[in-house]
């Protein structure tokens, strides 16, 4: 029997992007309140049989999350200020995207609590006491940020459709009708979410990079860098197999700090974005031939 597949999906500017198995999918709500929909396949780099190994798999996903979501993300925005078809986002201009975004990132939630921890090392005689102290910091920054972005309308509006995405991805999983009248019930937290994993990412750095002691600076930094990707792979091993057990009372006493902090970056959706998620959805269930059931048990979920 094949392995049962859960769907995922991100915010976007005024609308939602589903993912299938093969094929993502969009709705957006355009300036004349018209919803716009569209459909692609996946690369197969994202899909093929190395999607399949731990580790490699939390890579491809990173890397899955910041070429194909920037895209969306920068296609979306484009789409809700002029509502009007333009042409494909040039490659560079996505590369430099990435670039910038993947750069600030790190620069801030990673060089930046370095810098800061080991500004103190003349006051800190232990190395783990320093590479915690470093790991609060970034906790700190992260919360902080994400609470300061929260404040921006434009922002805001992002974030209810975030918790659109939730919703309906919960409904499906409960085998929920997917209509804006039974979604709406249903929680704007989940157990895969992207703010879940970011979570797991800082606690697991916190104790990979304990491991490196207070090397010299410069080469703390560095470390930092070149470990990224063996920490998301790490943490994105531990988020499934959390979301797969979710039934585990001991599971969902872990989980809490995650699903805690999402309550930051989501927003009770209105009626509008709901049904854009719920739109975007359907569209990668009918790529797949998959039937909406009514009545279905609760599915555990993964990434």
């Amino acid at each position: 029997m094949a392995k049962k597949f859960h769907y995922g999906g991100q915010a976007l500017i005024e609308g939602v992007m589903m993912r299938g198995q093969k094929k993502l999918a969009m709705a957006l709500r355009l300036p004349d309140g018209t919803l716009e929909t569209s459909h692609k396949p996946i690369p197969t780099m994202y899909t093929g049989r190395l999607r399949q190994l731990p580790l490699v798999r939390g890579f491809l996903v990173l890397l899955e999350t910041m070429i194909i979501g920037t895209q969306a993300l920068l296609y979306s925005a484009e789409r809700a200020a002029s509502g009007e078809e333009g042409e494909e986002i040039p490659k560079g201009a996505l590369v430099l995207a990435v670039v910038a975004s993947l750069t600030f990132s790190v620069g801030l939630f990673f060089v930046v609590p370095h810098l800061a921890s080991r500004s103190l090392d003349a006051f800190i005689a232990s190395d783990l006491v320093s590479n915690i102290l470093e790991g609060i910091v970034r906790m700190m920054i992260f919360v902080a940020y994400i609470a300061l972005i929260g404040l921006m309308p434009d922002v805001r509006r992002v974030f209810a459709y975030h918790g659109a995405e939730h919703s309906v991805i919960n409904a499906h999983e409960a085998g929920i009708p997917l209509t804006p009248e039974a979604v709406r019930e249903h929680s704007t937290s989940h157990a895969r979410c992207g703010t879940s994993f970011i979570f797991v990412v800082l606690v697991v750095s916190i104790i990979v990079l304990s491991l490196l002691g207070r090397p010299p600076i410069l080469i703390g930094i560095l470390s930092r860098l070149l470990l990224l990707p063996f920490i998301a792979a790490v943490s994105y091993e531990i988020i499934k197999w959390s979301a797969d057990r979710q039934q585990n009372p001991l599971v969902r006493l872990i989980t809490v700090p995650g699903l805690t902090l999402q309550r930051l970056v989501t927003r009770k959706p209105d009626d509008s974005q709901i049904e854009a998620a719920i739109v975007a959805l359907k569209l990668v269930l009918e790529e797949q031939q998959e039937p909406i059931a009514d009545t279905a048990q609760p599915a555990p979920a993964s990434i």
